[in-house]
């Protein structure tokens, strides 16, 4: 067999990661976006993105993903090949080691070949040393889904001050269903967990004063409401619940003032996701008017 290649791409050559064919099954095709035009952005760079080769073929790819000016790419989200081994390879010779993010469609078990795209791909990633995180639901509001009407329980605060929200992001983290966050606090403890989700939004290019901290009529803290927008749509950035307040359905309420928020900015999509196994929270989803349009497997 001939000599495999596995390199990052030297600038301008673009066309030879897009060479491989590309079913358009899962992955980044799923979301309708464009390598080169991302990589003109400079949301993928040649340094991050490799390939495996034979003969000058192309037979693995992978790019790291991050929004432009970013030092160090986010997750790894463009991923496929025609040769298994050679993929493996690539992922263990690559000297990055974000997250893998992987798109699917919602039932993409009930497709033999949808189902062959994921669990190779999967497979592939775990024999590189990855591991399976969590599977979540990513959901899309428009308005022709209508906005949900307000409950009215709560009263809503702007809270400019980031160490208050950090406090809020400690009290939140206590007893979540969120395998990221249970993940951070295992390997990292509260504080540094509550930091890196504040980090995170931090990080987004949405406005600072759209965050909002959730109140009872009496003066008792809630939760906090985080509308915002990532790279490309207004997202739900996130919505959470200190756990006294827990078992209420408060989740629904900071939801849908989300929604009225980035309706109220303009929005005419709004993009959301949570674990497929938070279950309170996918049917908060649900209930406010968020279908489900794709799944996404994050393995670390």
């Amino acid at each position: 067999m001939t000599e495999l290649v596995i390199r990052p791409l030297a600038a301008g050559e673009e066309t030879l990661f897009t060479s491989l064919p590309d079913r358009g099954l899962v992955g980044r095709a799923l979301l309708g976006d464009d390598f080169t035009e991302m990589a003109k952005n400079g949301e993928y760079r040649p340094e991050w993105t490799w390939v495996a080769l034979r003969d000058g073929v192309v037979v693995a790819r992978a790019a790291w993903w991050a929004k432009p000016g970013d030092e160090e790419p986010i997750a790894l989200d463009w991923f496929d090949f025609t040769d298994f081994d050679a993929a493996v390879r690539l992922l263990k010779t690559a000297p990055l080691h974000a997250e893998y993010a992987l798109h699917t469609p919602p039932a993409w078990q009930d497709d033999p070949q949808v189902a062959a795209e994921v669990t190779g791909r999967v497979e592939a990633a775990e024999r590189a040393g990855y591991r399976k995180l969590v599977e979540r639901y990513r959901f899309c509001w428009t308005p022709e889904n209508g906005l949900p009407e307000k409950p009215g329980r709560l009263e809503f605060r702007p809270e400019p001050d980031d160490d208050v929200i950090l406090d809020v992001f400690r009290r939140v983290h206590v007893g979540s269903l969120d395998a990221h966050v249970r993940k951070a606090v295992e390997e990292h403890g509260l504080d540094a967990a509550a930091l890196e989700d504040l980090d995170i939004m931090r990080w987004m290019p949405g406005p600072r004063d759209w965050w909002r901290l959730a109140y009872t009529r009496e003066g008792e803290l809630v939760g906090l409401t985080l509308p915002t927008r990532n790279v490309y749509d207004p997202v739900v950035g996130y919505i959470a619940v200190v756990p006294e307040q827990r078992g209420r359905g408060y989740a629904y309420d900071l939801l849908v003032e989300a929604t009225h928020d980035l309706a109220g900015y303009g929005a005419d999509g709004i993009i959301a996701g949570t674990d497929v196994g938070n279950v309170p929270m996918a049917k908060a989803f649900a209930k406010a008017g968020y279908p489900v349009v794709l799944h996404r497997i994050d393995l670390v």
